[in-house]
């Protein structure tokens, strides 16, 4: 069980776990090892995930979110596979840890008194400067 908050946690049969050759520093060692994880999610049908949270991990614009709605983490950081995959569990985590609380709804507001006669004070200043550019110096 990968525990998300106290009431929401995700059961290990929904996550896919696959090793890979990592790329960086190792020498021949990388070569042979599959130390970088590839952890996958599906999103789109989690049963364990509960509606709105489902829509707003879907809605999220995010290049490892794929046309499926499967969320594809790859972790390489680390040099041993064991560090890796807590990797991916923990930006899981965080991942769906930064959705849970629904966004606020902005509240619509009008400009007040004050500042729309800032903001006409403002452009009588300015157009009055233009004026004064085209006007011939020592012809006035």
């Amino acid at each position: 069980m990968l525990s998300i908050s106290r009431t929401l946690s995700l059961p290990e049969s929904e996550l896919v776990v696959r090793f890979l050759r990592a790329d960086g520093p190792g020498g021949q060692h990388v070569n042979r090892t599959e130390s970088a994880v590839e952890l996958r999610f599906d999103v789109a049908r989690s049963p364990s995930l509960p509606d709105a949270v489902r829509e707003r991990l879907l809605a999220r614009r995010d290049r490892r979110l794929t046309d499926d709605g499967v969320l594809v983490i790859q972790a390489r950081r680390f040099r041993d596979q064991g560090r890796n995959r807590e990797d991916a569990r923990a930006r899981l985590v965080e991942i769906v840890r930064a959705v849970l609380v629904p966004p606020k709804q902005r509240v619509a507001t009008k400009p007040t008194r004050a500042s729309k006669e800032r903001r006409l004070a403002g452009k009588q200043q300015r157009g009055k400067l233009k004026q004064l550019r085209s006007t011939k110096p020592g012809l006035e």
